[in-house]
């Protein structure tokens, strides 16, 4: 006989890659670097930041950034959204501490709020939801580009005596992890730009792989300084819900909103998942350098959310794709269109067929 397989529902998306963080984090509870390891740990992760955002740099073409601008009012709301909205009800969020959220885990929440937009997941998305993917892929790509700056100065904004900000030191670490080499894989673009097209594969690894030890950096120090105790479970499951209900009112107000302000659908449904989301790549990274040893709790509410936001705009995609053949299907007993060619007029035998069929029905 043979055993049934356990199968996730498909509208369920467990991505791999959280999985793949959450064992790090594991590893790291269980083994964490201590003393040289820790030293050489430390090294490693300040290394892959600035590799990082020199990949980013390199693999940003200056080209569809510009060609972009077209969209200027779409961008502006998703920016809006992004750095305006979200941080105003991050900020909002603060009346629950110390009641719901200790105030750690609140640190991360309005780190959370401050980061940019996802780029593949919003272009996936949008792309299931039969909306507008160029949109998508401009929003996301000016999204991270102006995080890179606007991140650390909100940062420095509200996170003032929460643990992050700016100080000396954090705005040199800025600077020479994130903005130069940013800066230099741009310059060297022209150079290096198709070499990286050409193994964009294997530099997913490499992205990845970096991001997996900027955790394990940031995790083994919070193990080692004992930040761990400052949580309970029941504090978690507090996290949960408070993000539950900020990404609710994200997409509530990305779908609604730009609704009012007289987009087309195609262009909404870009709006509400490029407004709504959060980057997991980028925001790791930074706060590994906004926050230190800190960053352990800093960055586990935007884990979090970030799969809480793939497994509810799956099923959102779904529906709004869903929603879109119901429109495009022919209403009962209506005749089918006439064919069309490639240079999209109607065919002729197409439409003399259906002619055909007309006089017979009569």
């Amino acid at each position: 006989m043979r055993r049934p397989v356990f199968r996730l529902p498909s509208w369920l998306p467990v991505d791999g890659y959280v999985l793949a963080l959450l064992g790090t984090v594991g590893l790291a509870a269980l083994l964490p670097a201590r003393g040289t390891a820790a030293t050489v740990a430390d090294g490693a992760s300040t290394g892959a930041v600035a590799l990082l955002f020199f990949l980013y740099g390199a693999r940003l073409s200056t080209r569809e950034a510009m060609d972009g601008l077209r969209h200027w009012r779409l961008h502006l709301t998703t920016l809006a959204c992004t750095f305006a909205v979200f941080p105003v009800l991050g900020l909002a969020a603060r009346a629950l501490v110390p009641y719901v959220l200790p105030p750690a885990l609140y640190t991360g929440l309005l780190f959370l709020c401050l980061v940019p937009s996802t780029v593949q997941s919003s272009i996936a998305f949008t792309s299931i939801a039969r909306g507008n993917v160029a949109a998508a892929i401009c929003a996301g790509s000016f999204s991270s580009l102006v995080g890179i700056v606007v991140t650390p100065l909100l940062a420095g904004l509200v996170l003032h005596g929460d643990g992050g900000g700016f100080s000396a030191h954090s705005l040199v670490s800025i600077v020479c992890q994130l903005l130069l080499p940013f800066l230099a894989g741009q310059f060297l673009r022209r150079w290096v730009g198709g070499f990286l097209t050409r193994r964009k594969k294997v530099l997913g690894y490499v992205d990845r792989g970096s991001i997996l030890l900027v955790v394990y950096a940031a995790f083994s120090a919070g193990m080692v300084q004992g930040i761990w105790h400052q949580v309970s479970p029941l504090r978690l499951l507090c996290l949960l819900g408070v993000e539950a209900v900020l990404l609710a009112a994200m997409l509530t107000l990305t779908s609604y909103g730009s609704k009012k302000l007289g987009f087309p659908r195609a262009d909404r449904i870009a709006i509400t998942f490029a407004g709504s989301k959060k980057s997991l790549a980028a925001g790791l990274p930074m706060a590994s350098v906004l926050f230190g040893a800190q960053a352990g709790l800093a960055v586990l509410p935007l884990m979090l959310f970030h799969q809480m936001q793939l497994m509810v705009c799956a099923v959102l995609a779904k529906r709004y794709a869903a929603r879109a053949d119901l429109e495009e299907a022919p209403a009962p007993g209506a005749a089918p269109a006439a064919p069309v060619d490639g240079a999209g007029s109607a065919s002729p035998h197409g439409a003399g067929a259906a002619r055909e069929a007309a006089r017979r029905r009569a």
